[in-house]
């Protein structure tokens, strides 16, 4: 099996450090190539202050080249990631067929984009917004701290980071499995 490559997108101003610091760390332990991308180059600025390189920008991302693309949460991420070109990135790994998801707050953009309709899913709640957010956008809500549907993988937040990266392991092991054994 060749080394995966996959894509956490964190905006580049308030992303949840534990979200994202765990998630890379187990999938880079498990051979898996991680790349940061972000809405703006340089550097991301997490919400405890922290940063991490930005490997490259939204704009610069060809779903066709990355096997998988999951967006980290934090206070950052509706306001500089809920947008049309990351809508359209979502709609792009959906239509390929490839492994996407969210943890936190992120699961709502996944529904705002209409790549979450008829499948389960779980996120941030604690505003008690998420199960109408959900509803609106044909998501079915799940109160788990880990949801993975097909290849559509939603966390609830830094206490679930650990699940969150081991459920995309499973996911991309999934995907490099020959069709016939799927």
């Amino acid at each position: 099996m060749t080394q995966p490559t996959i894509i956490l997108l964190v905006a580049h101003e308030g992303y949840q450090q534990i979200e994202y610091g765990v998630t890379a760390e187990i999938l880079k332990s498990s051979n898996v190539k991680v790349l940061t991308a972000s809405d703006q180059d340089g550097y991301a600025t997490a919400k405890d202050s922290s940063s991490t390189t930005v490997d490259l920008t939204v704009n610069h991302i060809n779903p066709t080249l990355y096997d998988g693309l999951f967006l980290i949460g934090g206070p950052g991420a509706l306001e500089w990631l809920n947008t049309p070109i990351v809508h359209d990135l979502l709609e792009q790994m959906m239509a390929l067929k490839k492994p996407y998801g969210a943890i936190c707050i992120s699961s709502r953009i996944l529904a705002e984009a209409n790549v979450l309709g008829g499948k389960k899913a779980t996120g941030w709640d604690d505003d008690n917004a998420l199960e109408d957010i959900f509803k609106a956008h044909a998501v079915i809500y799940e109160k788990q701290p880990v949801v993975t549907d097909g290849n559509v993988v939603t966390a609830v937040g830094p206490t679930a980071a650990q699940g969150f990266a081991q459920a995309i392991l499973q996911v991309l092991a999934k995907q490099a499995e020959p069709q016939s054994t799927r």
